[in-house]
């Protein structure tokens, strides 16, 4: 059995065979085990963005505070720790320093992330199906490391906000600015099952040393 931590209500850790879901309902910080984890803790408050949308914050002077996630990503990283498995967050993510984790390089490789045993690496979830690139970090404890689709891509603009904006606008909206955007965006955010079935994969390697 695997616990898929801090996962979209209904989304692609839902229905799968030997997979325990925990949603924003169950309150993945809550986890006490004993099953190894693949954990996609909240990255708003850890990202670019942290502050909050700059319209909205121009708008009313409310910024948010960085990394005030509610102690999401240290819950997930304890239990990574603990039960063994892995975390992904999105590539510049905050959290990395923040909690002293060695930020790998961009073109990908694992290499050590602290001294509790963990291993961490840039992969890019577009050569998993995603539509965007999507540079990814990674966090695991006490699974394989297996070789992964390394590699920096170009960026997959989309030709109509090219045509619309020009290439240089276009390049400053990004990526998931071209299909959608924004904290609810499904497209986004979802978890490509390609990507799902790796992460899921190295979290069972984990499981096996505990079944022995």
């Amino acid at each position: 059995m695997i616990a898929a931590l801090f996962v979209q209500t209904g989304g692609s850790y839902f229905g799968l065979p030997d997979v325990d879901p925990w949603d924003e309902t169950r309150d993945a910080r809550r986890y006490a085990g004993p099953w190894p984890v693949v954990a996609h803790p909240p990255c708003q408050r850890w990202g670019k963005l942290w502050a909050g949308q700059p319209l909205h914050i121009k708008r009313t002077g409310e910024r948010k505070r960085k990394g005030d996630d509610g102690g999401c990503f240290a819950a997930a990283l304890a239990a990574v720790r603990k039960w063994g498995g892995v975390l992904e967050h999105p590539w510049g993510s905050h959290a990395w320093p923040h909690f002293g984790l060695n930020t790998p390089p961009r073109e990908g490789g694992w290499i050590a992330a602290d001294f509790e045993g963990g291993w961490t690496c840039c992969v890019e979830q577009g050569r998993y199906g995603h539509y965007a690139r999507k540079p990814t970090l990674l966090y695991a404890n006490g699974v394989d490391l297996p070789a992964l689709l390394w590699g920096k891509s170009e960026a997959k603009l989309d030709p109509g906000m090219v045509e619309r904006l020009g290439i240089d606008r276009a390049k400053r909206r990004g990526e998931v600015a071209s299909s959608g955007g924004g904290i609810d965006s499904a497209s986004r955010i979802s978890t490509p099952a390609p990507f799902r079935d790796m992460l899921i994969s190295m979290a069972r390697t984990a499981g096996r040393r505990v079944a022995a």
